[in-house]
């Protein structure tokens, strides 16, 4: 699979222009501050619709605009299918998103994200392994979201139950007015939790791998710490447990109007190897460690969508491997050409940080957002 042309219109500062992009991809090589993260960013907005930086859809609007255009043709040799198009637009003043597959506007946007099969590198990344709990919850729902049936379907149930349900112990609500919403909340609970554990389990070994080959010696594990005590993750037992939890923090949520338990509380954990006791990765290490780690979260992604898209995926590289020592740089670089990816599309500041696929990418500049050969 891979990404064959890209027109944009007034997305942040790239102008109105049209790109080509051999199958086996290309570097953008040019200064800070002219334009090489939005290019990544309008070409994995056609994946998940949003912005992998974290910016509100109208602050994507070159400034004094009103509309933002994308549209992607990604090319594939699977199923029998040779292209696939892909449009996305934005209208600040009536705050409306037009996106179409093929020509065809989908219903709801679920079913039109993951058609691009990309994964991002990028320094920022290290915001996984530095914040809070939220911010891995977020990388957990965003990657299953767009590589397990159903996962997205059950977030967005939840979210809305949750919400309802707050709602109700914030208005003095009774309490069947609140428990009315118990069973549907635990029911897509068990769902999303069942669901991040299964692919923890699945990808514990690889993380611990990859963060190991990356390191050069130091081991880290990754685990799904869930504040209700689940010893059996069939998701009847989920749910039950769910429940139970409902049931048993009641007084606690009335006291504080809100809702203690679920999956909105929980945690992927990362730590150094030998389990929490010897420290998280975001609490005692260093910023080497922090990068490693996030770099293996994107690399455990990357193998996601390969196995359950059944493509490699696109790799999107945003200067990854500037605040990488060399040996470092020299490890992910030849993870990342084991097959493991298909085409390229990177940014750098020099070209002599394109060593990617023995630094045959062609080379393009980007001067004011304008992309040049």
């Amino acid at each position: 699979m891979h990404l064959s042309g890209l027109k944009l219109r007034l997305f942040r500062n790239l102008g109105v222009q049209e790109l080509s992009f051999p199958e086996e991809g290309i570097a953008i090589v040019g200064a800070n501050a002219q334009g090489k993260s939005n290019l990544l960013e309008a070409i994995y907005y056609l994946e998940i619709f949003k912005s992998f930086r974290g910016s509100k859809l109208q602050n994507l609007v070159a400034f004094g605009e009103d509309v933002f255009r994308i549209e992607g043709t990604v090319e594939s040799r699977n199923n029998g299918k040779l292209a696939t198009q892909i449009t996305a637009a934005y209208e600040t003043s009536t705050r409306r998103r037009r996106i179409t597959i093929d020509g065809s506007e989908p219903t709801r946007v679920i079913d039109a994200i993951g058609h691009l099969a990309a994964v991002v590198f990028s320094p920022a990344d290290v915001g996984i392994v530095d914040a809070g709990p939220s911010a891995r919850r977020r990388y957990l729902d965003v990657l299953l979201s767009l590589n397990r049936e159903g996962y997205l379907e059950s977030l967005q149930i939840y979210k809305h139950v949750l919400a309802q349900r707050n709602a109700a112990l914030r208005s003095n609500a009774d309490m069947i007015a609140v428990r009315a919403w118990d069973d549907s909340l635990a029911l897509s609970a068990s769902k999303i939790m069942t669901a991040r554990a299964e692919w923890v389990a699945e990808r514990s070994e690889d993380f611990h791998k990859y963060y190991e080959l990356i390191s050069g010696k130091i081991s880290a594990s990754m685990s799904y710490v869930s504040k209700i005590s689940i010893e059996d993750w069939n998701p009847e037992q989920v749910y039950a447990k769910c429940l139970s939890a409902l049931e048993d923090s009641w007084s606690r949520d009335i006291f504080r109007r809100n809702t203690s338990q679920g999956p909105h509380l929980d945690e992927l954990l990362l730590a150094f190897d030998g389990g929490q006791a010897l420290g998280e990765i975001r609490e005692i290490g260093s910023g080497g460690q922090r990068r490693t780690a996030a770099l293996a979260l994107r690399l455990i992604e990357g193998d996601t969508i390969q196995d359950s898209r059944g493509v490699q995926p696109i790799l999107l590289l945003d200067d990854a491997f500037v605040e990488l020592d060399d040996s470092r740089r020299e490890r992910v670089l030849l993870l990342m050409d084991q097959d493991r990816f298909g085409q390229v599309i990177m940014t750098a500041p020099k070209e002599s940080d394109v060593q990617i696929h023995g630094n045959k990418l062609c080379k393009w500049g980007i001067k004011e957002g304008i992309v040049y050969a």
